[in-house]
């Protein structure tokens, strides 16, 4: 359906979508005028420690402020101390009724604390400012003298910054207003596309009853003008602004999964919707897989946010939640859009290598970054967009910088085209395309391939050894011994181009083994710290989003992630999803008939194989590109597999004998002429 064609449709229902519109005006207007302005008034403590502290306990000194040798950790301990139910009921018998939040001051790393109070009263929320801080120093006293901390060792609290003049947050009540705005639009949309949809049947059935009549019907003179727009070619818009756009720059306010990209995916959805409803679409059989596994998915999603809704969360949880809710819609409308809306082969191959050319682009620059120890991304600036991750630098490892192109960091850009690598080797060797040169085949992987050690992290080395244990092996001998060859040969190239590399990242799986390295101890502390979340809401969860570092820690792990956003119940869906997507990789590969299409199957298997292992090693989904080149390859995988089953030989059975239409029967063997006879 063409853009004209949609203005055609919302033109000739505009009874509905005028209402829509302007009932959705009045109540956003009414929300506005009776929705309170909310202030907030903020103050910063910071924690100084005694003169008397300078022997290490158990002998002497405060074993609260050296518990882990700095003070973070004592800020730490008053940070949940303040945020408990004990603390807000005294709190609460002392004036401070609204609601208030106590954490780590932002961008810092010392034991200096912020203290947030937020209300509709500005002078009231002053004076619970106040009150919220003398509290947290008489209850960190408290907490001292309870562990019999002499005096002379007590930490003490300095107010930093004296609590400030409260100030309206008019930003969360224009997001409510526009909250209201895009909801009555988006549904007088979908609701016009129905009823015509609705009349449009209607108007079939009594053509169709009124068969004698000479005059054809209106619909039949009807002409499709204007260019034809299919998913293909909204799904290469999604892929160009998610691939070329930094993914840390967002629309302000919606966070991480406010990019231009995620935006566009949605605008899709609605596309998608209006071309189903009004019956130019209709799912391919055989695709239903992805959308199950979706299914079970948004499922999971819905059951944490009602949890989230019911357990007294924080503002910054609960506008999490609704950002998990929106990441939420985009991965739906990408598993749609390609699993429901490609109709034609050919154009989900077009789809498939336009995203293997543009992540090949990506790697170029990330190739860049590395030599030049920069980052070109941080040189882009879009007017309207702003950065959801403060302060973004390049980071080193050794004395190697980590390039991340166009990523938010260098594990996402590694386990991306850690995911797009095994459809580049796929389509070098496919024989559609051996009429173009070398480079163009080849160049893909190269890049793609040689990128992944330039990152210095054991995401992009494991993400690179499954595609290489799962596609190799499959390959018949002479292919097998050179690919081995040609690995061999790049290892040596780039143990001479760039001294020390192989050497650093061979250190980092030591340090792994041995569990010697800081981030791997870190990390292997946060298994046991993820356990209370997980006991107080083991089946659904505390709602997807609401995990934020700034409130709790990074997790570094998909299915830590998941066990606290979504429960046991997010697990297994997230858990089913990537088995999806290797089961259609393997039905693939088993069903095809041609070499191709068996080793596109494989490139599905291979790309499911490294999500599944790699989300283990940072929280995967939390970056916008790398979700979104999951959730279109697993929906890819989906749609081939019903092209292939819809072009599989039907086999022959009992009740059918004979051989369905159009399928021919298999050409007999030659029988072996009989041996001449012996000469007497």
């Amino acid at each position: 359906m063409s853009i004209r064609e949609m203005a055609a449709v919302l033109r000739r229902r505009w009874y509905v979508i005028v209402p829509a519109i302007l009932l959705s005006l009045l109540a956003a207007l009414h929300l506005y005028r009776s929705v309170p302005v909310a202030y907030q008034s903020q103050s910063s403590v910071a924690l100084l420690d005694s003169s008397a502290a300078s022997k290490l306990p158990p002998a002497f000194g405060n074993p609260i402020s050296n518990a882990g040798g700095a003070l973070v950790v004592t800020a730490d301990v008053l940070i949940r101390t303040l945020s408990g139910a004990d603390a807000a009921r005294d709190l609460h018998s002392l004036g401070v009724t609204d609601p208030y939040t106590v954490g780590f001051a932002a961008n810092t790393s010392g034991p200096l604390l912020t203290l947030t109070v937020t209300g509709t009263d500005r002078a009231k929320v002053l004076e619970e400012t106040n009150t919220l801080t003398a509290f947290a120093g008489e209850q960190l006293n408290a907490l001292q003298a309870a562990a019999k901390v002499q005096p002379a060792y007590m930490v003490q609290t300095a107010p930093v910054v004296l609590p400030q003049t409260p100030v309206p947050q008019l930003k969360s009540r224009y997001q409510q207003v526009l909250g209201v705005l895009i909801l009555g639009v988006g549904g007088g949309f979908v609701l016009s596309f129905v009823v015509d949809a609705v009349l449009a049947a209607r108007r079939r059935r009594r053509e169709r009853s009124a068969a004698d009549s000479a005059e054809p019907g209106r619909a039949g003179r009807r002409r499709t003008r204007g260019r034809h727009v299919d998913a293909t070619a909204l799904l290469t818009g999604y892929l160009a602004l998610a691939f070329f756009i930094p993914s840390n720059l967002t629309l302000p306010g919606l966070g991480g999964v406010g990019t231009p990209a995620n935006v566009f995916a949605l605008l899709a959805l609605f596309w998608y919707l209006a071309t189903w409803l009004t019956g130019r679409i209709r799912p391919a059989p055989g695709t239903r897989l992805p959308r199950v596994a979706m299914w079970l998915l948004a499922v999971s999603v819905l059951a944490s946010y009602i949890a989230n809704a019911g357990r007294g969360s924080v503002r910054k949880e609960l506008l999490g939640a609704d950002r998990g809710l929106i990441a939420l819609l985009v991965w739906v409308s990408l598993v749609v859009l390609v699993s429901a809306g490609i109709q034609d082969r050919a154009r989900l191959d077009v789809l498939l290598r336009r995203a293997v050319v543009m992540g090949t682009i990506v790697a170029a620059v990330g190739f860049y970054d590395f030599f030049t120890a920069t980052n070109i991304a941080d040189s882009i600036s879009i007017p309207g967009l702003s950065s959801s991750v403060p302060q973004i630098t390049t980071l080193d490892r050794g004395a190697f910088t980590r390039p991340r192109s166009t990523t938010a960091q260098p594990l996402e850009f590694g386990g991306m085209l850690a995911l797009l690598l095994p459809f580049a080797v796929q389509q070098a060797f496919d024989p559609v395309r051996r009429h173009l040169r070398a480079w163009r085949r080849w160049g893909p992987v190269a890049l793609m391939g040689g990128a992944l050690p330039l990152t210095v992290s054991r995401t992009s080395i494991i993400g690179a050894l499954i595609v290489i244990l799962v596609m190799v092996p499959r390959w018949k001998p002479q292919r097998r011994w050179t690919a081995i060859g040609v690995l061999v040969g790049a290892v040596a190239c780039f143990k001479v181009i760039i001294p020390g590399l192989i050497g650093t990242i061979t250190a980092l799986f030591a340090s792994f083994l041995t569990n010697s390295d800081s981030s791997t101890q870190a990390r292997t502390v946060k298994y046991s710290a993820i356990v209370p979340y997980l006991d107080e809401r083991p089946l659904a969860g505390r709602g997807l989003g609401t995990f934020i570092p700034e409130l709790y820690f990074f997790t570094d792990n998909q299915y830590m992630l998941t066990l606290a956003e979504m429960g046991l119940l997010g697990l297994v869906a997230l858990l089913f999803l990537f088995l999806t997507g290797i089961h259609q990789g393997g039905a693939i590969r088993r069903l095809a008939v041609g070499e191709s299409d068996r080793e596109l199957g494989q490139a599905f298997f291979a790309s499911a194989l490294v999500a599944l292992v790699v989300s283990a090693t940072f929280d995967a989904l939390s970056f916008p590109m790398f979700a979104g080149m999951f959730f279109l390859t697993i929906a890819a995988g989906g749609s081939y597999l019903g092209f292939i089953r819809r072009a599989a030989p039907k086999p022959r059975s009992v009740e059918f004998p004979c051989l369905p239409a159009g399928q021919q029967p298999p050409s007999p063997s030659p029988r072996p002429s009989p041996a001449p006879a012996p000469v007497r």
